[in-house]
C-alpha cells in the first residue's frame, strides 16, 4: 500500500468515525427531547464537532433522521411484512395465534417504546418519521393479519381488530395497574371478542 492510499484509508476511516459519533449523538438528544426539538447545533455541541461538520455529513434535516432511522430499525427490530407465517406455523387455534400475536406485539413494542413515543409526536412536522412509521406499520399489519389468517374477516372488518394492537392502545393498556400475565390475557381474550363482534356485523 502507497503512503497516498493508507492516508486516505485513515481520512476516510476518520470521516466515518465522526459520522457514527453525530448519529449517536442525534439519537440521543432525540430519545431525550424529541425529534423537532433537537437543533443541529445541539447535535455539534453532543457530538463535539462543529456545526458546519454536522451539515456537511448531514445536509438537512430529513439526511440525519434517515441515518438515526437506519439505526433505531436494527435496534427495534420491527416485524417485517412476509415474516409472520413462520411464527405462527403450527398454531391451529385461534387463542393460540392470537396469544402468540400478544406476545410478539408487546415484545416489540417494549423495544421501541421510547423511539415509537417520539417519532409519533414529531410525525406530522418530519417527513421521514412518516415514512419510518409507515414501514413499522405494515410489518405490524401483516403480523395481524397474520394472526387472523383463519378467520377470513372482511377487510373492514379486519381493520377494526387491528386497531386493538396500535401502539397508542398498547401504551394506554399499560399504564393500568395489573399484573402483566392477567394483562395480557384480558387482551387475548379482548382480541378474541372483537373477532367475534365484528363477524356479526351486516358489510353493507
Amino acid at each position: 500500500m502507497t503512503r497516498r492510499n493508507y492516508q486516505m484509508r485513515q481520512r476516510a476511516a476518520a470521516q466515518d468515525e465522526t459520522r457514527e459519533r453525530i448519529v449517536r449523538a442525534t439519537m440521543l438528544l432525540h430519545d431525550s427531547q424529541g425529534v423537532a426539538a433537537t437543533s443541529f447545533a445541539d447535535i455539534a455541541k453532543s457530538a463535539g464537532v462543529g456545526a458546519a461538520t454536522v451539515h456537511r455529513h448531514f445536509p438537512n434535516l430529513g439526511a440525519l433522521v434517515s441515518a438515526c432511522g437506519a439505526h433505531v430499525w436494527e435496534e427495534m427490530k420491527p416485524p417485517v411484512p412476509g415474516q409472520a407465517i413462520a411464527l405462527f406455523e403450527g398454531l391451529t387455534t385461534r387463542e393460540e395465534r392470537l396469544e402468540r400475536l400478544v406476545e410478539e406485539l408487546d415484545r416489540f413494542y417494549r423495544r421501541g417504546a421510547l423511539r415509537l413515543e417520539r417519532a409519533s409526536a414529531d410525525r406530522p412536522h418530519v417527513a421521514e418519521l412518516d415514512g419510518f412509521l409507515r414501514a413499522v406499520e405494515a410489518g405490524v399489519t401483516d403480523l395481524v393479519r397474520e394472526a387472523l389468517a383463519l378467520e377470513s374477516l372482511p377487510e373492514p372488518a379486519f381493520q377494526l381488530v387491528q386497531a386493538l394492537t396500535d401502539f397508542p392502545v398498547w401504551l394506554s393498556i399499560q399504564r393500568v395497574e395489573i399484573a402483566e400475565a392477567a394483562r395480557k390475557h384480558l387482551l387475548v381474550r379482548l382480541l378474541g371478542s372483537a373477532v367475534e363482534a365484528v363477524m356479526q356485523i351486516d358489510p353493507a
